[in-house]
C-alpha cells in the first residue's frame, strides 16, 4: 500500500503496521561513486556487446559489411562462437539455422511456435486428381540449409528462405506430381510413395540453386469430401469382399488337397501295416513248418537208429558163441543171488562151473555141429529220409573182421 507524500517528493510506502517507509538517504558522495561504478561496468559491457556477435551451435553466421571497403555479403561462413563485428551499424552478422528444418502443410492450421524455430506451418495442399476430384493432403517436408552464403545472396536474410524459397514451390510441385493419381490411387501405397519421391526430386532441384536441400517429403494424411469418401469406401469394401471370396475359395481348395493327402497317407500306412502283418504271419508259418519238419526228421532218425540197433542186436544173437554171452550174463545174475546149498553130485546135482549142464538145465540146446565159418550177414539198415544210405557209409556185419566172431556154434 502506498500514499503520496504531502511534500510532493514521492510516494510513501506503508508497512504492515501502518508506519510509512522511505528509502534511506545516501550521502551525495556515495551517490556519485555508485554512478561512476555503473558507468565503468555497464559501458564496457554495452560496448563489448556491440562489437562481438555470438553464433549459437545450431547456427551459421554470415557477415554483411555496410560501411567500409568490402561492402556487401562476405563469403566466409562463421561457425559457433563469438565473432568481432564493427559497431555503429558498420557490419552485421546474419544467423541461419544449421539443423533440419520442418515445413508442415496441415489441415489443422496452427500458429508458429516460437520455441521451435525449425518448424513452420501452412495450410494443407489441395490436389486435383486426374479424374477431376479434389483431395486435401497433409504433407511434411524435411529440408536444410547447406550453403548459407548462396542462400543470403539469392533469397536474403531472416525467414526469406522459407517465405520466398521453399514455401512458394512446395504446393505447385505437389499438385504436379500427386495430380497424376486418380482419386482412389491415394490408397495405393507403392504408387503414392513413387509420386512422393518424384515430388522430392523436383523440389530439391528447385531449391538447390538457393543453397538448400530437401531430405524427405512425407504424406501423413489425405482427406476426400464426404461423398467421395463414402463411394471409395464402398468400392473398396466390394473389392475386399471379392478378394476375401477368392482367398476363401483358394483356402478351401488347399484344405481339400491337404485332406486328400492325409487320407492317401493314412491308406498307405494301413496297407503297409497290413503287408507287414501278412509278412510276419507268413514267416511265422514258415518257421513253424520248418521246426515241425526238422523235428519229425530228427524223430525219424532216432526211431530208425533204434530199429537198426534192435535188428542188429537180434542178428547178433543168431551168431555162434552167443551162448557164451548168455552164460556170462547168467553168471552176473547168479552173483546177485544169496548163497544156498544145493547138491552138486548125482543126477540132480548142480555144478555152476559146468556150463553145459547149466544150459541143459535151462533148456538151452547147443548145436555141436555148427559151422565155424563166417557168421551170416546182418540185414541192411533202414534208410530214413535225409540219412545216409547203409550201402554208402554204414558198415555191415559182412565187413566185420573174422577175429571178432567167436568160433563156437550158434544158439538156436
Amino acid at each position: 500500500m502506498s500514499t503520496r507524500d504531502p511534500s510532493g517528493r514521492g510516494p510513501l510506502y506503508v508497512g504492515p503496521k501502518g508506519a510509512p517507509f522511505q528509502w534511506p538517504a545516501l550521502p551525495p558522495r556515495a551517490k556519485t561513486l555508485g554512478c561512476l561504478m555503473v558507468l565503468v561496468v555497464a559501458l564496457p559491457l554495452a560496448f563489448a556487446a556491440s562489437i562481438f556477435d555470438y553464433v549459437k551451435p545450431n547456427e551459421f553466421g554470415i557477415k554483411e559489411v555496410k560501411i567500409g571497403m568490402d561492402r556487401g555479403v562476405q563469403e566466409r561462413v562463421y561457425g559457433p562462437g563469438y565473432w568481432f563485428v564493427k559497431p555503429f551499424g558498420m557490419e552485421k552478422m546474419h544467423h541461419f539455422p544449421r539443423q533440419v528444418l520442418v515445413l508442415e502443410l496441415s489441415l489443422a492450421e496452427r500458429a508458429p511456435d516460437k520455441s521451435l524455430a525449425s518448424h513452420s506451418y501452412s495450410r494443407a495442399a489441395k490436389i486435383q486428381t486426374s479424374d477431376g476430384f479434389f483431395v486435401d493432403v497433409d504433407v511434411t517436408i524435411l529440408y536444410r540449409i547447406v550453403d548459407p552464403y548462396k542462400l543470403m545472396t539469392t533469397l536474403g536474410p531472416g525467414l526469406l528462405y522459407l517465405n520466398n524459397g521453399i514455401l512458394p514451390k512446395a504446393e505447385p510441385i505437389l499438385k504436379q506430381t500427386l495430380g497424376e493419381l486418380k482419386t482412389e490411387d491415394f490408397y495405393n501405397s507403392p504408387l503414392r510413395v513413387k509420386k512422393t519421391e518424384m515430388a522430392k526430386t523436383l523440389l530439391d532441384a528447385e531449391i538447390a540453386p538457393k543453397g538448400m536441400k530437401v531430405d524427405q517429403v512425407l504424406i501423413r494424411y489425405f482427406k476426400y469430401s464426404d461423398e467421395i469418401q463414402k463411394n471409395i469406401e464402398a468400392k473398396k469394401l466390394q473389392d475386399q469382399l471379392v478378394f476375401k471370396n477368392q482367398a476363401e475359395a483358394k483356402a478351401n481348395t488347399e484344405e481339400a488337397a491337404i485332406k486328400k493327402a492325409m487320407q492317401e497317407g493314412e491308406v498307405f500306412v494301413k496297407l503297409e501295416l497290413e503287408g507287414g502283418e501278412a509278412y510276419k504271419t507268413e514267416k511265422a508259418a514258415e518257421t513253424e513248418l520248418y521246426t515241425r519238419r526238422k523235428g519229425a526228421e530228427g524223430k525219424l532218425l532216432v526211431q530208425t537208429a533204434e530199429a537198426q540197433a534192435t535188428e542188429w542186436k537180434n542178428a547178433a544173437m543168431q551168431l555162434g558163441g552167443y551162448d557164451r554171452k548168455v552164460a556170462l550174463e547168467m553168471v552176473k545174475v547168479l552173483e546177485g543171488i544169496d548163497p544156498i546149498v544145493v547138491p552138486c553130485g548125482g543126477d540132480q546135482g548142480v555144478n555152476p562151473l559146468a556150463l553145459d549142464s547149466v544150459l541143459d538145465m535151462f533148456g538151452v540146446k547147443v548145436d555141436s555141429g555148427a559151422s565155424t565159418g563166417p557168421p551170416p550177414a546182418l540185414p541192411p539198415p533202414l534208410e530214413p529220409s535225409g540219412a545216409p544210405s547203409a550201402g554208402e557209409n554204414a558198415p555191415t556185419m559182412a565187413e566185420t573182421p573174422a577175429s571178432a566172431v567167436p568160433a563156437e556154434g550158434g544158439v538156436q
